[in-house]
């Protein structure tokens, strides 16, 4: 028995599933994760010594690659002050100054420890602020584990959703409607029926939970324009996408194209804590007032803007602040991308793919998918045959069809060539 199947086998005895977030646990595509013993720059190394390319890099938070020196002081220098105190540090203002600097439209931000607690307090806060209850999430978008939005469509959009996971009561499911990705029809008529009750639409804007699939100019443009009409927060998950598309996050990528976009409220994790645990929510001074100490809202946490965490954060966003830096990282992004691409075009395999600044996604299928349920008609089983054949080569991709993949600073061109030759390999296995 391997060291990463005893490992495993010990997990299961003492964690459910053997697993502390469920796609690790490689339910989807077969076989025995994974067990990390160390990493560095663009790889890690398992419970083996088997060394592996990583296109995760902790599912988004390593943009500069494991082990970056200027991140790796600045969090030694933090801990050597002080784990946590429970106590206003300076480092919390210089994290949210460094955030707001760069996010047009965010004048106030909150501090948390993870995304689904970022998620779950802009839900209630866009609640608070709207004095209603409804809010709008579409299918494939994942915004954390929070009851209101571990919720699936029902039946028509007069319909309340239905809970996706056991233990959400249906009276909290009820006030979350669920639509299809990129779907106008939907948009319009569930305002139409329902606007002066929806509280919020929370969305991920590039769609990195049914793996990469990024919402239509036309689709956000109504967007903003449905929820400015109705009086609607329109709230952008931007946990995968925030400083990982672009230095300003997808919004900018929109607002680029879309003069003068802004959503009202984001959502923000995995970059700006570098890998550490560490998320926010802010947006204008109006709405983000609400919140206590000085408005009705309650939000709380022991170990929220923690000071290890907040370095590490700091550090990670000078680095990728530098001039030329998503230029560098977009292009290494961009080659992996066309030569996977080239790759499966050569084995006469259907195949797209898509990618923004240093985030990716591949289908087994064509044209790309543009909503959960194309997602979902892909050829899943080709996929899983594929992960186990880069698995083989030495390459770590997202272990379900599900999610996008990670391209870091640290991966050099040498790196790239050698995963689409792996690819190319693994293709004509089949």
């Amino acid at each position: 028995m391997s060291s990463n199947d005893q490992l495993f086998e010990r997990a299961q005895r003492v964690i459910p599933g053997g697993v502390n977030s469920p796609v690790r646990a490689f339910r989807a595509v077969g076989g025995t994760p994974r067990f990390v013993q160390r990493a560095q720059g663009a790889y890690f190394w398992d419970a083996e010594g088997t060394r592996y390319t990583d296109y995760i890099g902790s599912w988004g938070p390593m943009i500069l690659g494991h082990g970056n020196p200027a991140v790796l002081e600045a969090v030694q220098r933090a801990a050597l002050d002080g784990f946590s105190f429970g106590a206003p540090t300076e480092r919390e203002i210089e994290l949210a100054e460094a955030i707001i600097a760069l996010v047009p439209g965010v004048e106030q931000l909150r501090l948390v420890s993870s995304g689904t607690e970022a998620g779950m307090s802009a839900l209630r806060l866009a609640r608070g602020f709207t004095g209603r209850n409804k809010i709008v999430k579409f299918e494939g978008c994942y915004h954390g584990h929070a009851d209101a939005l571990l919720v699936k469509a029902g039946s028509g959009l007069a319909t309340f959703g239905h809970p996706t996971s056991a233990g959400v009561p249906a009276e909290v499911a009820q006030h979350t409607l669920v639509l299809e990705y990129n779907n106008l029809q939907q948009l319009d008529e569930v305002f139409a029926t329902q606007g002066h009750e929806l509280a919020c639409v929370m969305i991920e804007p590039i769609a990195g939970n049914m793996n990469f699939v990024r919402a239509s100019l036309p689709f956000m443009q109504r967007l903003r324009e449905l929820c400015s009409a109705h009086g609607t927060l329109l709230v952008f998950d931007e946990v995968m996408t925030g400083f990982r598309v672009a230095l300003g996050g997808a919004a900018s990528v929109y607002a680029s194209q879309l003069p003068g976009f802004k959503p009202d409220l984001y959502v923000f994790g995995k970059v700006i804590g570098g890998g550490m645990p560490l998320a926010a929510f802010g947006g204008p001074r109006e709405v983000m007032q609400k919140l206590a100490p000085l408005g009705p809202v309650y939000q709380a946490g022991t170990l929220s803007g923690n000071p290890v965490a907040t370095a590490c954060g700091l550090a990670t966003l000078h680095e990728i602040s530098k001039p030329g830096f998503f230029d560098a990282l977009s292009a290494r992004t961009r080659s992996l991308v066309a030569g996977l691409q080239g790759a499966a075009d050569a084995a006469g395999v259907p195949f797209s793919s898509d990618s923004q600044g240093g985030m990716f996604g591949f289908f087994f299928g064509a044209p790309l998918p543009q909503n959960y349920g194309q997602v979902m008609a892909t050829d899943k089983e080709r996929f899983n045959r594929f992960f186990h054949g880069m698995l083989r080569r030495g390459v770590y991709l997202a272990p379900a069809l599900y999610e996008a993949g990670f391209v870091s600073a640290a991966h050099s061109q040498a790196d790239i060539d050698a995963t689409v030759q792996a690819a190319a390999e693994a293709l004509r296995e089949g």
